[in-house]
Formats: C-alpha cells, structure tokens, sequence
C-alpha cells in the first residue's frame, strides 16, 4: 500500500467530530449523568405489579391491546439493561421511543 493510501483527507477529519481530530473535552463532572426519558410500548396487557420490579414509574394499558412504559433513565447502560429484562421476560417489545431529557408524556 502506498503512503497515500493512509492519509486523512479534510473530509475525514470534519466526520470524525473536529478541525484537528482531536475529541472535544467534555465540561460533565462524574456526578452528572445525560438522563433521558423513554417511552416503551409492549405487545399485551402487563399487570401493574410489574412497574415496580421493572423500576419503571408509569405503566398505563391502552387500548390496542399495549402496554406503555414510560420513565427517565439514568443511561445507555440503564436502558439496556431495562430491555435485557424485557427480553428474558419474554415480552414482545413493539416500539421504544426517546422523547427528551427528564420529560414524560
């Protein structure tokens, strides 16, 4: 292969976030976390009991025959791992929409 091959080119160093490749500081202490509220909509009727070993704060029936969760998570990690439990539950999520920080419908 040839030097060139390897060479960034300007548009390579724009898609990787900066003018200088490098990554932008990030002006967070640990002690703030990028909470984001979710909406998840499961196919049946779960009974409300599970709201809380779910730790979800709002689990409303609608009418197609659904299940709406709906709650602020702390993080990626946190919302993967709501899913994983969802998963091993055996229930089939029809939709997850994000709908802001901390805001619920």
């Amino acid at each position: 292969m040839s030097a060139s091959t390897h060479a960034l080119t300007e548009r390579d160093v724009r898609i990787a976030g900066t003018e200088d490749g490098m990554s932008k500081p990030t002006t967070k202490t640990p002690d703030q976390h990028e909470t984001e509220t979710y909406e998840l909509r499961l196919e049946g009727h779960l009974d409300p009991r599970w709201a809380a070993r779910l730790a979800v704060p709002h689990l409303s029936h609608l009418c197609d025959g659904t299940t709406l969760l709906g709650g602020v998570v702390a993080d990626q990690a946190a919302l993967h791992g709501l899913l994983q439990r969802l998963r091993d539950l055996g229930l089939p999520l029809v939709s997850i929409m994000r709908i802001g920080h901390g805001q619920v419908r």
